[in-house]
């Protein structure tokens, strides 16, 4: 039995849950991933994934450590008696969405700045682990930020950039906050392009 145990101990939100993903696609039917957390917080995130994908999941907590084990089961459905509305509803093949981000703040939601940072970077490595990339992503005022050097999403909008994500920055707002000549990922544009991308798109959603 190819058993496998994954330690994302002082990993951020989402990442257990990606690498939790990750981990269990590599693995064949019928084996047993060990995920092992430092919070609570992660503890859910990474059973309520599991068990939403059709899978066995136990978890317990050790020395202020949480150990779950998950068993991949072979099919990933979760049986006909255990399904809610929202599953059911999640499993329904569709065609990918042309969505478009637009982002027009380098924090996500109000309060505190160094919350605000770190939800903003976990929004980031949710997009780029997720199996189908955006159409576009479209920074505009103080969200030009996070194109320009010195960014910690950099990385992650660079792995979609190569997945052929658009990335777009208000060159408008750049030159306002001085950053024309640091733009590090995507390339400059205009608010013409900008409506363009917007208004083909099928699904618009802003982050602020």
């Amino acid at each position: 039995m190819a058993d496998k145990q994954l330690n994302c101990k002082g990993l951020a939100c989402p990442q257990p849950v990606l690498e939790t993903k990750k981990a269990l696609a590599e693995l064949p039917a019928g084996a047993r991933l060990t995920v092992i957390v430092d919070n609570p917080a992660a503890k859910e995130n990474v059973a309520l994934f599991a068990a939403n994908a059709g899978h066995r999941v136990e978890a317990k907590e050790n020395g202020g450590e949480f150990i779950l084990h998950i068993v991949k089961e072979g099919t990933g459905l979760i049986p006909e008696s255990q399904r809610t509305r929202d599953q059911e509803t999640s499993e329904k093949p569709s065609r990918a969405t042309r969505v478009a981000y637009l982002i027009s703040s380098n924090l996500f939601g109000q309060g505190s700045p160094d919350l605000g940072q770190a939800l903003m970077k976990s929004l980031f490595v949710a997009l780029a682990g997720q199996e189908t990339a955006p159409e576009a992503l479209i920074f505009i005022n103080t969200g030009v930020y996070l194109s320009a050097q010195g960014s910690d999403v950099l990385d992650h909008l660079q792995a979609l950039w190569s997945r052929g994500t658009t990335i777009l920055s208000c060159g408008t707002c750049l030159e306002y906050y001085k950053l024309k000549e640091k733009l590090a990922v995507g390339r400059i544009s205009n608010m013409y392009e900008i409506m363009e991308h917007l208004s083909k798109a099928e699904k618009v959603i802003t982050i602020a």
